[in-house]
C-alpha cells in the first residue's frame, strides 16, 4: 500500500482532483484544432487548482497557506471562464459544460471558506 501525502486527505483537494478529471473528459471532445489552444489552457488551469491546494498544504504559516488557497481560487475562476468560453465558441453544448461549472462553483465556495478560515486562524495566532 502506498503512503499518502498530507494534502491527499484534504476533501477540497479531492474535489479539485475530481474537477480535473471532468475537465479533461470535457476538453477531449473539443475539435482537434483546439488541442493546443483553449483545451490546453482549460486543462492547465484546472490542474493548477489542485496543485496550488497541494502546495499550500505544505506551507508552515497559515498566511502562506491562504496565499496558495487564493491562487487555487484564481485558477478555478480561469477554469470557469474557459468552460464558458468553450461553450460560447460552440466546442460543446451547455448540457456538457453546466455540470462541470456547477462542480467548479461548489469547489469555489469550499476554497473561499478554506482561505477565510486560514486567514482567521492566522490573525488569532
Amino acid at each position: 500500500m502506498r503512503k499518502e501525502f498530507p494534502f491527499e486527505k484534504l476533501e477540497v483537494w479531492q474535489d479539485a482532483r475530481k474537477l480535473v478529471r471532468s475537465v479533461y473528459e470535457y476538453a477531449g471532445s473539443f475539435p482537434s484544432s483546439e488541442r493546443f489552444g483553449l483545451a490546453s489552457q482549460l486543462t492547465r488551469a484546472s490542474v493548477s487548482v489542485a496543485n496550488n491546494l497541494a502546495e499550500g498544504s505544505g506551507r508552515s504559516s497559515l498566511k502562506d497557506q491562504a496565499h496558495f488557497s487564493s491562487q487555487a481560487y484564481s485558477s478555478l475562476m480561469e477554469t470557469a471562464c474557459d468552460l464558458i468560453l468553450s461553450n460560447d465558441l460552440g466546442f460543446t453544448d451547455s448540457e456538457s459544460a453546466d455540470p462541470i461549472l456547477n462542480q467548479a462553483y461548489d469547489l469555489s465556495v469550499r476554497i473561499h471558506n478554506l482561505r477565510e478560515s486560514q486567514l482567521r486562524r492566522a490573525t488569532q495566532a
